[in-house]
């Protein structure tokens, strides 16, 4: 057998548009995040999820479903950039270029994806809803400008979002990330955050998916209280343990915190907290609040603050460990209970005091305090935990002094980047009207063209420099006015691109009511672990707020998400090019055919773990293939199924079945080489080959199509009914049961299934490896476990 076959089936089915979405039949859209089209090519991580969502919209097509099953391009970005600016060429010829190589390669690999609907972010006719989506969110109070400070890397010389800040370093290029102060655009995804939590229990996402999302919102309840200073103003606070405000024996304040600005007259070391501050300054949030790093801060000499429940003044520092960006801005701390605030308190020979007995403070903060009593507490001593958190609530209500609160970790999203290569921002900035909307008659506003786009080593976008563009009339006032020079992020384009699959030629809407009330929302969603506090959530954000603006009549966008594990190299080691272990898919479908890198990927073990490469079991998957061939080439021309092995067929359709749908794929596979196995023992007809292969089809189509057509059978394998299982011939006619004596395992006999107990009993003492054992003895007892075991119990 030859792999020439398989470019054969490929070019018929692109002739035949034999994936061309039906619009009859129950619905089934399945989803595969968009890759972002690099120079490298598919590696071998997108080929575990294209081809296990592949198999099942292969598998569903033939149970008669109408499956849309698309494919598109998430092609803005910072990669594609840089590879223009060292290239010199424009980033649209390098998107170009490499949409193309990851469609040859997606097509040599057979997936079955509808190109009918294909997207791609950069595309004007595309990116003009992008921006439509936009202008919605900013006329709703959703889009807003705001100074803040900012992650900032070092390297793309761009703002980044903090889903995009790993360990202290930019998820795109590993470089430093520091914070700076500058004017963004944001999105105030915070205005969705309860929303988002409690929105999970409507979906069918795996638990780890939920919990991350979960974890990232970061809902937490508990009280604000505010704190009188010396310098006159109030700090509020906010802190879920209010009940131990009677231990807080310092405060500490972000080293952004606007107080320090207004107090600057009154503070007596002002010179030393502003060089502590540019320090910080220079720090990205991971590396401020890094739990093991040196606690560090300075004293505020003047000013004081005073603590709301014992009226005793309390120094105030400024330390880097407290986030503007959180909270308020300022922290209460109590020492005998946090380790990082005794720790502190260590360092600078501050007051502990215990509020929650139990431990040993001189020795370290005591965190078992979820429960047990309070003391040194004033009115809350002797009540335990839970109720003292509510009387010291209503206490602080009651002097007007704070309030409950329900508090989120989850921060608005940046959304601006200073780059060429995005979606441009549709704003014009006029000295007179403000912010004003570019019209929706004017969309797409469209990327000048232009011979340099390199980023600015100021921090501006390099359309900053393009005046010609920039310089525009105010669309309100007709005065002087200038476009916004920063573009969208990459996640733009993916928060919606769901929506746009399901009508994608669409120029006069994102996509026609029809078309979104007949798709959505997507059936089963797959996509990588990482992407769950970044793309997930952002795309769960903008659907809803579609929904609120009436575009989308379903509050979330997709019904199943699950996730898979990643590919290692050999021996266990993460993939890496400074390893020398990556595996380029294209390699293997060279070798040994895209029917056996299929089958392999599926059958590396379980989908949703991580898995490590072994180039001998690719053989194995290769033996596999060219056992199903010979089956073929030998079978018998009767259509009948073979006696002797239709029990064991009607089983491998149930297990194929199930366990597809339950992305069991190695399990399906090994079944299937089971049953291969025992077609080859005994020989194999024409009518077991015509359920195999349909079997057989959503792994290695090439191959089924091919012996489909060699074997005489008509129209295109996989466009055939998928098969089905007689549950009356899934169980077995005979049984083999294990026979004991005295417990211990002598012998094992086959029986009709249900056979009584008498006749077990009967088989047992007529059976002559079990007679040695009776020595000639009666069994004092027998014990029957149907259709399983007899135990033949003698006395000594």
């Amino acid at each position: 057998m030859t792999k020439d076959y398989e470019k054969k089936w490929q070019k018929r089915w692109a002739e035949e548009k034999a994936f061309k979405t039906r619009e009859d039949g129950e619905k089934s859209y399945l989803l595969i995040e968009f890759p972002y089209p690099s120079g490298n090519g598919l590696h071998v991580g997108h080929t575990r999820p294209y081809t296990a969502m592949d198999v099942i919209a292969r598998k569903r097509r033939m149970q008669g479903q109408s499956v849309l099953f698309p494919m598109g391009w998430d092609a803005f970005g910072l990669p594609t950039e840089n590879t223009a600016i060292a290239k010199r060429i424009h980033p649209s010829v390098v998107t170009r270029d490499n949409v193309e190589l990851f469609r040859k390669q997606s097509d040599a690999l057979g997936y079955s994806f509808d190109w009918d609907r294909e997207v791609n972010t950069t595309d004007p006719g595309y990116y003009k809803w992008t921006q439509w989506i936009f202008l919605k969110l900013f006329e709703n109070g959703l889009a807003y400008k705001a100074r803040m400070p900012v992650n900032w890397c070092t390297s793309c010389l761009c703002v980044l979002a903090n889903e995009e800040v790993v360990d202290g370093v930019c998820e795109r290029c590993g470089s430093a990330v520091v914070r700076r102060e500058k004017s963004q655009w944001m999105l105030k995804i915070t205005a969705y955050a309860q929303r988002l939590i409690d929105d999970l229990d409507m979906v069918d996402f795996n638990d780890r998916v939920k919990a991350q999302q979960r974890n990232w919102i970061g809902r937490s309840e508990g009280a604000e209280a505010d704190f009188a200073t010396t310098a006159g103003d109030i700090l509020r606070v906010y802190t879920t343990r209010p009940d131990t405000l009677f231990g807080a024996t310092y405060m500490v304040i972000s080293p952004e915190h606007p107080f320090i600005e207004k107090w600057k007259e009154k503070l007596e070391n002002y010179r030393e907290i502003d060089d502590y501050r540019a320090g910080a300054a220079r720090k990205s949030d991971f590396e401020r609040t890094e739990l093991a790093k040196d606690k560090t801060g300075v004293m505020l000499s003047g000013v004081c603050a005073v603590n709301p429940v014992t009226g005793k003044e309390i120094p105030v520092f400024v330390s880097d460990y407290v986030l503007m960006s959180y909270g308020t801005g300022a922290i209460m701390a109590v020492p005998g209970h946090d380790t990082r605030d005794w720790e502190f308190a260590k360092k600078f020979n501050l007051p502990i005091v215990e509020v929650v007995a139990g431990g040993n403070i001189d020795e370290a903060a005591f965190l078992d305090t979820e429960s047990g009593k309070m003391v040194n507490s004033g009115f809350l001593d002797g009540l335990e935990v839970g109720e003292a958190k509510k009387k010291i609530t209503a206490w602080l209500v009651e002097k007007g002094l704070g309030e409950a609160k329900v508090n989120y970790k989850l921060r608005d999203w940046v959304f601006s980047r200073q780059r060429y290569w995005g979606e441009p921002i549709p704003i014009i900035h006029c000295e007179k009207c403000g912010a004003v909307p570019v019209p929706y008659e004017e969309l797409p506003l469209t990327l000048p063209m232009v011979d340099s786009y390199e980023p600015t080593e100021s921090g501006e976008s390099p359309l900053s420099k393009m005046r010609e563009w920039v310089e525009v009339k105010c669309p309100k006032c007709g005065g002087a006015a200038e476009r916004e020079t920063d573009t969208m992020p990459q996640w733009a384009g993916s928060s919606w691109y769901f929506l746009r699959y399901t009508d994608c030629n669409n120029d006069r809407e994102l996509a026609s009511r029809e078309a979104i009330e007949k798709w959505m929302p997507v059936d089963w969603y797959n996509g990588g672990m990482e992407h769950t506090t970044l793309h997930l959530l952002y795309s769960r954000f903008w659907h809803k707020f579609l929904y609120d603006i009436g575009v989308v009549p379903m509050p979330e966008p997709y019904k199943k998400r699950t996730s898979h594990g990643m590919i290692l190299g050999e021996g266990g080691e993460k993939m890496s090019k400074s390893r020398g272990n990556v595996v380029d898919p294209g390699d293997i479908v060279a070798e040994y055919g895209a029917d056996t890198m299929r089958l392999y990927i599926m059958f590396i073990g379980d989908f949703e773990k991580a898995a490590a490469w072994a180039s001998q079991a690719v053989k194995g998957c290769r033996r596999f293939v060219e056992k199903v061939w010979a089956l073929s080439e030998k079978a018998k021309a009767t259509l009948n199924v073979s006696p002797a092995t239709e029990v064991l067929l009607h089983k491998t359709i149930k297990k194929v079945t199930e366990d597809i749908e339950q992305l069991k794929f190695n399990t399906a596979i090994a079944q299937l080489m089971t049953l291969t196995n025992e077609l080859g023992a005994g020989g194999a007809t024409k009518g077991d080959l015509y359920v195999l292969l349909r079997l057989l089809s959503p792994f290695a189509p090439h191959t089924a199509e091919e012996l489909w057509e060699k074997l005489g059978f008509k129209e295109l394998c996989c466009k055939q009914k998928w098969p089905e299982y007689d549950p009356r011939k899934v169980i077995d006619s005979e049984v083999e049961i294990a026979v004991q004596v005295n417990g211990k395992l002598r012998a094992s006999i086959v029986l009709p299934l249900d056979s009584g107990d008498g006749d077990v009993i009967k088989a047992a003492l007529g059976d002559a490896r079990v007679a040695q054992y009776l020595a000639g003895k009666t069994p004092d007892r027998t014990i029957v476990v149907r259709n399983k075991i007899v135990n033949l119990v003698i006395k000594p």
